[in-house]
């Protein structure tokens, strides 16, 4: 697996896969098990996990053309597909099964999953300066000095970045349980 050295070599990629699908192979190589552990943490077989994986990269690959870069790394894109993906197949799976009366660990493992996923969707609608250090500093786990460095800021001002959207994201998962 190949890591890219910063955003800017990603963000060549990817405008090269969106002028050719056939460049696409190394966005997939390099962020191929980033998805895979994501889903797989939250699927019961190798093989679901599997399937998702691919369905993500087909989604990603067919609507690529319509990807804006914006500094947030591509991972978190993918990771936003996977999470439709996922919360699909728990839709329609929760359309033909039954929660067993005596299995409350899975029903507790549902609801968490659900609070994840509502927390991923609300990451994405961060202001972007604040969406981009969360996923440096928890996606990509990054250290403050380290996100400081690549955007050229100091460690107070990502400190801060890091505080008022971790902030935002308390207040809006509070409001949503309201």
């Amino acid at each position: 697996m190949k890591v890219l050295e910063n955003a800017a070599d990603e963000q060549v990629l990817i405008e090269a896969a969106q002028r050719d699908p056939s460049q696409f192979a190394e966005l997939y190589e390099s962020n191929f098990d980033r998805v895979y552990a994501f889903i797989a943490r939250r699927v019961p077989s190798r093989q679901d996990a599997e399937d998702l994986t691919s369905e993500v990269f087909h989604e990603a690959l067919r609507n690529l053309v319509r990807f804006e870069w914006r500094g947030v790394p591509f991972a978190a894109w993918l990771l936003g597909i996977a999470g439709n993906q996922l919360a699909d197949r728990w839709r329609r799976a929760g359309k033909h099964q039954e929660v067993p009366a005596n299995d409350w660990d899975e029903t507790g493992s549902d609801a968490k999953i659900e609070e994840n996923l509502i927390l991923f969707q609300l990451v994405n609608e961060l202001p972007p300066d604040q969406r981009l250090v969360v996923c440096r500093r928890f996606v990509d786990q990054k250290s403050l000095r380290e996100i400081a460095q690549e955007l050229r800021r100091s460690e107070g001002a990502i400190k801060q970045l890091q505080f008022r959207a971790l902030q935002g994201l308390r207040t809006r998962m509070r409001n949503r349980h309201v």
